[in-house]
């Protein structure tokens, strides 16, 4: 049996954080789990910075051939088609935007392949420049599909103010989250909130979050 999770969305939209907490839960289920880093735009806030947290979970993590190094340089020498064919549960965290799906794109053909098994979530963050509204936000999914030529499959809405969320900034972007599930003809399969705040309600599909990444200006 395997499972594919694409993952893509807005810079700082919280791929990143979700793919960790998405992998974490994946090693208490599966045998194998396997997480992609192909962010090959963003230095900051990537995959490739928890190796040695996976590795104590019991979770692989293939990286680009320069992540955390100072040089800046998009080389990928991993076969994502090979780890795609294999038993387990595989993630794959993706650049930010359109620019970030063109990786993607270099296996599309292959990852299509496993249609039945996989899953493409947009991740969307109301809090984020340039995706503040439903408009903007299903427009940059279509620019991302058209990059990576594959489609999603459904929207994850991961609205957050880091430190600064409030129970009360998750309620007010449900209606955000459900206009961009709308205008995308894509199911909301569920909204995020950190951990901290036990809980929020009157949320469906609600799932709660740990939150790993930290900003690098320390909040």
């Amino acid at each position: 049996m395997k499972r594919i999770t694409v993952i893509t969305g807005h810079y700082g939209c919280g791929k990143t954080n979700l793919s960790v907490n998405l992998a974490i839960e994946a090693s208490k289920e599966w045998n194998s789990v396997t997480v992609v880093d192909l962010d090959l735009v963003n230095p900051y806030f990537r995959t490739a910075d928890f190796k040695q947290f996976f590795t104590e979970n019991g979770i692989a993590l293939i990286a680009p051939d320069f992540a955390n190094s100072n040089l800046d340089v998009p080389s990928v020498q991993f076969d994502i088609e090979q780890l795609a064919s294999e038993d387990g549960c595989l993630i794959i965290d993706v650049g930010g935007d359109d620019a970030g799906a063109f990786a993607l794109g270099r296996y599309a053909q292959a990852l299509n392949g496993f249609r039945d098994e996989l899953d493409m979530l947009y991740v969307i963050n109301q809090r984020r420049n340039l995706t503040e509204t439903a408009e903007d936000a299903a427009k940059l999914m279509l620019e991302i599909e058209e990059a990576a030529r594959m489609k999603h499959t459904s929207i994850v809405n991961n609205t957050n103010l880091g430190c600064e969320t409030t129970a009360e900034i998750i309620t007010q972007s449900m209606e955000f989250a459900e206009k961009v599930a709308a205008k995308t003809e894509l199911p909301l399969k569920f909204t995020t909130f950190p951990i901290e705040l036990c809980d929020v309600a009157g949320v469906e599909k609600i799932r709660p979050v740990k939150i790993y990444v930290k900003p690098i200006w320390g909040l």
